[in-house]
Formats: structure tokens, C-alpha cells, sequence
């Protein structure tokens, strides 16, 4: 009997670790690949003739208008997270692909806004099916290595850039090299979810004692919604712009491209940290202190224009935007009551709009004010603004419901 009992326990044990590792490399593709490539490419694209900042806007917006579709879409679509995981997966690779076999702004446009519609995608369906199986098997604690892929794939982008990039290195060619490596990477969660297809609903029974208040608080996740909108409008900007921020500072790929490899680093480790960490605090109030720490690091670079103040704004807002989308997640999924995939749906559709204001914003402001970093200051400040509101939202919401 104990035998028996010991052997099923390894067998779960193997299972969760198999779905962590199958997810954490769909976010790594479909979000740190397909979603996030553009941000080291970009500089390189105006080095190379091929983009300015303005057309580099528009294909920035065209792939957050992209993921905005995309998630509503996502909410509404009566297909199984496995099945959305592959297409959004096989999907990213082609239109990653496609960017280096035009020099097409307008086609580019179009790759970026179906790029940003199959990372939302796979970012639901993911979120859906690898902690469906978590919860099934008993391991909550392990969401952070899921959701440290989206780090780990925007920190191999980055050093992918850093490593190939050179003077007579095409960065179209990048692009196809990128999608390649990238087609390689998705080969194991698509034979892993064809083994798994279809998670068995099960509610966080195991989650532990200090998470169930925040579950069991209000069942309305408007709020939730609301906060996680103002977090997509917060941090677009610094993930879009920091690269090229260091760019300016000093105009040498081998220096300004470490921004991007240390943001995805910080992403990466800060999810497992938290994730472990979860099991003494309460999500709510981490989520309250990212918003506090993301605030910071989205101001800094405006009111101090160096190097170290670009690595800090990195550190900042790295590690601290991928433990929001997971405590974020998680809580919708917590307090979600039957098809968890419409409210994840619903608060990605709310990320999507938050982060598609970002840039619109900033070239709103541009109108009022006598040059680009100007407005793009004001931008951040704003951003910063919205941040801090929603962490005073938070802050209410773990006190109103006793959570510590």
C-alpha cells in the first residue's frame, strides 16, 4: 500500500513537472519570441535603414491592437486550451518568420497584429491549461516556472540579438534565425499537450490557507480588471522603449543590448521566487508592492538619464511584470466560477487595452510638447500615475477582506 502510494506521488510529481515545463516554454515562444521579439530587433531595424520611430509606433501598436483582438477573442472561442496552445504556437513561429522576408512596413503591420493575436492566445490558453493540471495535481506553488518562460524567452531573445548581431549581420535575417530556434523550442509542449489535452477542472483545494481569503473574497473581479488594465497601460512603455533608451545613451549593440536580456532575466527569476514566497503572503499584497516597484522603475530613466538608471528601470519593471500577469491569473482563476478561460480572456482583453492606450498616449502628449522625449517622459509619469493608483486599490481591497 505504501509502495503503491509512494509510486503514484513520483508519477504526479513527474506530470507537474512535465506540464511546467511544456508551458513555460509556450510563453517563452509565443510571448518572449512572437510577442517581444520586436523590442531588441528594433533598434537594429533603424540601424539598418528599414524602420523610424514613427513606423516603428505603428508596428508596436498594430501588435498591441493585435493582442487586444486576440483576447477578446480568446474569451468567446469554445475550443480546448490544447488546441489554442498549438495553433497559437505554430502560428507564432510562421509570422515571426514572415517579418524578415519583406521589407514591407504595411505587411509588417500585419505580421505584428496577427503576432500579437496568437500570443494572446497561447497566453489564455496556457494559463488555462497548465494551472488546470497544477491545481489537479496538488502543485500551485509551481505557477511561477510556468510563467517565468515569458522572462526566459525575452531574455533569449535578447541574447540572441546580443550574440548574432554585428555590422554586417542583416536583422531580417534575425528574424527567420529566430523563428527557427523558436519552431525547434515549441516541438515539446505540443507533444506534451497532445498527451495532456484537457486539464480536469479542479478548484484550488490545495492552495494554501493565507490564499483562500483572497479567493474567497468578493467574487466580482472587476476591480481585478480594472487594476490589471492600468498594469498593461504601466509597463508598455518601459518594455517597449528601454532598449532604445540605452540605444541613445550609447550607440553600441553590444552595450545597449543588454537591457533587454537583464529586463527578461528579472522576469524569469522573480516569478519562482514569488511563486515559493506565496506560501507566507498573500497575492493581493504582492501584486500591491509590483504595482509600487513598477512605478519606480517606469519613472526612473525619465528623471535620470544614465545607464544604471536604464539597468535599475530593467531590474524594476521586469521583475515585477510577469509576477503581476501571474498573481493576476491566478486570482481570476481563483474566484472564477466554471470556464476559467473567459475571465483570464476578459483580463487579458483588459491588459491589451491598457497597453495599447500606452503608446497612444505618448503620442497624444507629443502633440502638446516641444520634442519626442518629452512627451515619452510625461508618458512614463503617467503611466507611473496609473500604477500607483491601482496599488491604492489593492491596498484597500487586502484590508477591506483582512488579508495579510
Amino acid at each position: 500500500m505504501l509502495t503503491s502510494i509512494l509510486s503514484l506521488r513520483a508519477e504526479s510529481g513527474r506530470a507537474a513537472v512535465m506540464v511546467c515545463v511544456a508551458a513555460m516554454i509556450c510563453l517563452a515562444v509565443a510571448m518572449g519570441v512572437g510577442r517581444f521579439a520586436f523590442t531588441p530587433l528594433f533598434p537594429l531595424m533603424v540601424r539598418d535603414g528599414l524602420l523610424n520611430s514613427e513606423a516603428g509606433a505603428l508596428l508596436a501598436a498594430s501588435n498591441y491592437l493585435g493582442y487586444l483582438v486576440g483576447a477578446l477573442l480568446a474569451a468567446r472561442i469554445k475550443v480546448k486550451p490544447a488546441t489554442i496552445l498549438a495553433i497559437g504556437l505554430v502560428s507564432t513561429v510562421a509570422v515571426t518568420a514572415a517579418v524578415g522576408w519583406t521589407s514591407s512596413v504595411a505587411f509588417w503591420a500585419i505580421l505584428r497584429f496577427m503576432a500579437g493575436v496568437m500570443s494572446a492566445w497561447t497566453l489564455v490558453a496556457t494559463s488555462a491549461w497548465g494551472l488546470g493540471w497544477l491545481a489537479f495535481y496538488g502543485r500551485p506553488n509551481l505557477a511561477g516556472v510556468i510563467f517565468a518562460g515569458v522572462g526566459l524567452g525575452i531574455a533569449a531573445a535578447g541574447m540572441f540579438c546580443l550574440i548574432v548581431a554585428g555590422p554586417e549581420v542583416s536583422s531580417l535575417k534575425m528574424w527567420v534565425e529566430l523563428a527557427f530556434l523558436a519552431a525547434i523550442a515549441a516541438l515539446i509542449p505540443l507533444a506534451v499537450s497532445w498527451q495532456l489535452p484537457v486539464p480536469t477542472p479542479v478548484l484550488d483545494t490545495q492552495a494554501s490557507a493565507q490564499q483562500r481569503p483572497s479567493r474567497d473574497a468578493a467574487s466580482n473581479t472587476g476591480g481585478l480588471i480594472a487594476c490589471y488594465t492600468l498594469f498593461g497601460f504601466g509597463y508598455i512603455l518601459p518594455a517597449t522603449y528601454l532598449p532604445e533608451l540605452a540605444r541613445q545613451l550609447i550607440d553600441d549593440p553590444q552595450v545597449f543590448g543588454w537591457a533587454w536580456p537583464l529586463f527578461g532575466i528579472a522576469a524569469a527569476a522573480s516569478t519562482v521566487v514569488v511563486a515559493w514566497g506565496l506560501k507566507k503572503a498573500n497575492r493581493l499584497s504582492v501584486w500591491m508592492a509590483s504595482h509600487i516597484f513598477m512605478a519606480i522603475g517606469v519613472v526612473l530613466p525619465g528623471i535620470w538619464a544614465s545607464l544604471v538608471s536604464v539597468v535599475i528601470a530593467a531590474l524594476l519593471v521586469g521583475g515585477t511584470f510577469m509576477v503581476v500577469t501571474m498573481l493576476g491569473m491566478q486570482e481570476a482563476r481563483a474566484r472564477a466560477h466554471g470556464n476559467a478561460t473567459v475571465i483570464l480572456g476578459r483580463m487579458t482583453a483588459g491588459f491589451a487595452f491598457g497597453q495599447l492606450m500606452g503608446p497612444v498616449a505618448s503620442a497624444a502628449i507629443g502633440h502638446f510638447t516641444a520634442d519626442y522625449s518629452t512627451a515619452l517622459n510625461a508618458a512614463l509619469a503617467l503611466s507611473a500615475a496609473g500604477l500607483l493608483l491601482s496599488a491604492l486599490y489593492l491596498w484597500r481591497e487586502v484590508h477591506r477582506h483582512n488579508l495579510h
